[in-house]
């Protein structure tokens, strides 16, 4: 295998000052390590977890720094250890994980002991560099271990996904966190079936793609909470029994009862309101079971009646990243898109790099359900 180029030069959106409009840049990018590998970004999704650390809001990363957690893109360097990919091959990057905790010898990757440095804290979880420089100063990348705001990115081969060739390269990012924290959070997490019913609070991108992992195995009804117009009735087109809007409806409990026969056997928030996951907890039935996605406030508690839950027997838990080992999950869902049975490209619109503070408006705005970039 030839030796990598001792760095390449990427085009990257920088954050250099916290809440303000990222920057497009030259920099330069490493060589990959031994387990690393260098890819040519496709297409790149934005997440609402970009525009919390870029705007500081509970989470921050020193700036500058790059962004950027579900990249798709061709593998074009190969690091001296790495065997399992090749250049040429084409990837989805999700997050990292150390492969040796408790939880990753489980097959629980989401849950890893080192998810922090691994993922959060602006360089390399191994010793904290940075692959990213400008003119010998360090810009802080390895977000998720991809900073996938970039036209290259370095990653670790354990985040970097191999996928088929015959799918759309461009749109397949998302499979690496926001689709696959909602699809798993229905699959994995709730493990639904033909028979369970669910009620999802929230239809952005998550409560779409839960929608989506629902239906793809079985379970039905499916009702949706979104105050948006334009999300409710996309709801409706991708199969959901209802869709109920919660700035019209005083009673949304009530009406959600009235609709699923008395409530559902499992409900999901992705809001991260407590008012909202107060109304979500009283929505599931005996034995039932609440799945809490949204990133709520840092000082907010859990507003669930103990009483209540205790009589039905019900259940809360939270879900990191749909519960999903990426090596095995991505490619199950490319399987069943490819089947018809999980249109997620439903739920995509795509901008091209240049405009990605126009696509992170736009996605703040509601406009889009799920921006992707395009290089």
């Amino acid at each position: 295998m030839p030796t990598p180029s001792p760095t390449t030069r990427a085009r990257a959106a920088i954050v250099r000052q916290i809440g303000a409009p990222l920057s497009l840049e030259e920099v330069e990018v490493e060589a990959p390590r031994a387990s690393e590998v260098r890819v040519r970004m496709v297409g790149a999704g934005i997440c609402h977890t970009d525009l919390v650390f870029r705007d500081g809001a509970g989470f921050s990363l020193p700036v500058p720094f790059v962004a950027g957690h579900e990249g798709s893109g061709v593998v074009e360097a190969v690091g001296a250890a790495v065997t399992s990919l090749q250049p040429g091959d084409h990837v989805v990057l999700s997050f990292h994980s150390c492969a040796a905790c408790p939880s990753c010898r489980k097959q629980l990757p989401a849950y890893c002991f080192n998810f922090g440095p691994l993922n959060l804290s602006g360089g390399r979880g191994s010793d904290g560099s940075s692959p990213l420089s400008q003119a010998g100063q360090r810009i802080n990348a390895a977000f998720f271990n991809q900073s996938s705001f970039a036209t290259q990115a370095i990653v670790d081969v354990r985040n970097a996904v191999k996928v088929p060739q015959d799918v759309p390269l461009d749109i397949l990012g998302p499979l690496g966190c926001g689709v696959q924290t909602g699809a798993g959070a229905a699959i994995n997490s709730l493990r639904l079936g033909p028979g369970d019913s669910l009620a999802i609070f929230g239809a952005g991108g998550v409560g779409l793609s839960a929608l989506l992992g629902a239906l793809a195995v079985g379970a039905g009804p499916v009702i949706v909470i979104d105050p948006n117009p334009a999300r409710r009735q996309l709801a409706i087109e991708l199969g959901a029994a209802h869709a109920i809007d919660p700035s019209a409806n005083p009673d949304v409990l009530g009406t959600l009862r009235e609709l699923s026969g008395g409530g559902v056997t499992h409900a999901l928030d992705t809001t991260g309101i407590p008012a909202v996951v107060a109304v979500a907890g009283e929505a599931v039935l005996y034995n039932g079971m609440l799945g809490l996605l949204g990133v709520p406030p840092a000082d907010a508690m859990l507003p669930l009646n103990m009483m209540s839950m205790l009589a039905r027997g019900a259940g809360v838990k939270y879900i990191v990243e749909g519960d999903a080992d990426p090596q095995t999950f991505i490619p199950r869902l490319i399987d069943l898109y490819r089947a018809g049975r999980f249109p997620f490209d439903r739920l995509i619109a795509k901008f091209p790099f240049e405009q990605i503070n126009e696509a992170m408006q736009a996605s703040e705005r509601g406009e889009v359900v799920k921006p992707v970039l395009v290089f």
